[in-house]
């Protein structure tokens, strides 16, 4: 079945594609080989130590807590294993440059960051290439380099990154068939390459790729989400992309993100995604404004991360609504409040308040 097309006004990017794994979708751009088969002469070692810590870390750079996130990658080493604090503290930068995408401020911190922990991951695989959490931890830090390259439109680059995930979680599952969270990204690639439009089906084919299965991947995603040690919640994140951009399920898509918002209170990203599903997907005006402004209110009561990011894109979805409600004075007066207010970020939110004023203003 041919994907459908994204949604109008849907932005691609950390906004508005898959967080972590979503290099896999590139993966059908190179052709998969047999991969390095572990010895059998070693039994086959399952299961991610420390999975508890690890998740722990994991939830407080999802609540963009990042000031607190060497402290707690911090008490996360020593039980877990270095490659998995690398990993995190790749991880956070990675959720930081979310935040604000269109910056490049954070750009060279995070490549060294994740070539430090694919370097780490790749070395264990060949250590101990029977062991399940090496392969999982080295498609893990792929997976966000290749995020990352996507983003800044790497494509090549990040299809090669495709190709070496799928292979080193396939790994994972044949080592502990049980490891949902090296499932997960296998039930990305699955799902995407199932629901490809036919000019990426016939490159597919010409490359000996294998198909995919949108049921089968859904599935896999789905359970990833309920019994994944470390990735349920990313899981959720994906999976509320998932239902709004092919499933056509708008309302699951609102409950995940509202439990993630409950789950990270912090976080604006759910907040801010809250309003836009109402607006983009749910065409909900009045709903999209009450999620903004009550962002708007938490940013200036310091009661989220990032509390100028969060006002700024809360202001510009204020100002959208508001004239999608009939009053463009009121709307022009919220962007002005916008940039008396100073603020800089994120870019992408800056420059297009700065675009709806002149054209409103214009009229």
């Amino acid at each position: 079945m041919a994907a459908a097309s994204p949604p109008p006004r849907q932005r691609p990017g950390p906004h508005g594609g898959p967080a972590w794994w979503i290099c896999c979708l590139l993966v059908a751009a190179a052709p998969v080989g047999a991969g390095v088969v572990p010895s059998l002469a070693v039994a086959p070692q399952p299961g991610l130590t420390a999975s508890a810590a690890v998740a722990r870390a994991y939830d407080t750079i999802l609540d963009a807590d990042f000031a607190g996130v060497p402290a707690r990658v911090g008490e996360t080493c020593g039980p877990a294993p270095r490659v998995a604090c690398l990993g995190l503290t790749a991880l956070a930068t990675w959720w930081e440059i979310v935040l604000d995408p269109d910056s490049r401020a954070l750009d060279a911190r995070f490549t060294t960051q994740v070539e430090a922990a694919i370097a780490e991951a790749a070395d264990w695989t060949r250590r101990e290439p029977e062991r399940a959490e090496a392969w999982f931890y080295l498609g893990a830090a792929l997976g966000a380099r290749g995020q990352w390259r996507i983003l800044r439109e790497e494509r090549v680059a990040a299809a090669r990154d495709g190709k070496r995930i799928k292979e080193a979680l396939e790994q994972a599952l044949r080592l502990d068939p049980a490891m949902h969270d090296a499932e997960f990204g296998l039930g990305v690639y699955r799902y995407y390459a199932g629901v490809a439009p036919a000019y990426l089906r016939w490159l597919r084919w010409l490359l000996l790729l294998p198909g995919g299965d949108r049921v089968d991947g859904l599935a896999r995603m789905e359970r990833a989400s309920r019994l994944g040690q470390v990735v349920a919640s990313e899981a959720d994140y994906q999976l509320h992309q998932v239902y709004l951009w092919y499933e056509r399920r708008a309302p699951d898509a609102l409950a995940k993100i509202v439990g993630l918002q409950q789950r990270f209170p912090r976080n604006p990203l759910f907040r801010h995604l809250e309003a836009r599903i109402h607006d983009v997907y749910l065409g909900d005006a009045r709903a999209s404004l009450a999620a903004s402004q009550s962002l708007l209110a938490l940013a200036e009561r310091g009661a989220v991360h990032r509390a100028s990011i969060a006002a700024t894109r809360a202001r510009l979805n204020i100002a959208v609504q508001i004239d999608r409600l009939g009053d463009r004075p009121r709307a022009i007066a919220m962007l002005d409040a916008l940039f008396a207010s100073g603020a800089r970020a994120p870019i992408d939110a800056i420059t297009e308040a700065q675009r709806l004023r002149r054209a409103w203003r214009a009229r």
